[in-house]
């Protein structure tokens, strides 16, 4: 009987169903989907209160995970998952901020530009300039910044989570900000991203 011959992946680990997916078994990968989803969502969801932007990044980052499936080697896939998706939630919340910045600024100064194209432009050099910065700070530089400036998360909260003395946070977030104003110099006049570099 042809079906006694499949494998059960319900009852499989991650770990079996992670070689299977890479092997290229599309039943492995919507096993996977089905084990964590709901809980991704309900993340992305908890810190986003927008339902369809929620689904978007569940959805962005399982297919992300089918497309790259041979080229990245995952250990343990449910921290990789939330922490993939949480890096989502931050570029989201960070694109959501400049652009309101951005349309804000258009108001205020009476301008008749396009803030739709003009915006994208912006946010596309300001992403520009950020991966840049970030490219330059260690880990643990990123993610205390990452925690401060996007997730707005306390010196005393970033310490418990990334297992650091208050004091070495605060030295790697005074050294993140020298770096990051000099990448984000360009914007400072033109910017209100008090929120990145103050």
């Amino acid at each position: 009987m042809k079906s006694a011959t499949l494998p059960d992946h319900a009852s499989r680990p991650d770990a079996a169903l992670l070689e299977a997916m890479n092997a290229g078994d599309e039943a492995a990968f919507a096993e996977l989907y089905k084990r964590y989803s709901y809980q991704l969502f309900n993340v992305a969801y908890g810190k986003l209160k927008n339902r369809e932007t929620a689904e978007e990044l569940v959805q962005d980052l399982f297919e992300t995970l089918w497309s790259k499936r041979t080229d990245v080697h995952i250990q343990q896939l449910s921290p990789y998952l939330f922490s993939a998706l949480r890096y989502r939630i931050i570029n989201y919340i960070k694109s959501e901020k400049v652009r309101t910045s951005y349309e804000l600024f258009c108001r205020l100064h009476h301008t008749d530009a396009d803030p739709g194209t003009e915006a994208t432009v912006a946010l596309n050099d300001l992403n520009e300039a950020l991966a840049a910065g970030m490219q330059h700070l260690s880990e643990k530089a990123q993610e205390v910044f990452r925690l401060s400036r996007l997730e707005q998360y306390t010196i005393p909260e970033i310490s418990v989570r990334v297992n650091l003395s208050e004091k070495t946070v605060e030295y790697h977030l005074r050294k993140s900000l020298k770096l990051m104003r000099l990448y984000l110099r360009n914007f400072l006049l033109l910017w209100p991203i008090w929120f990145f570099i103050k």
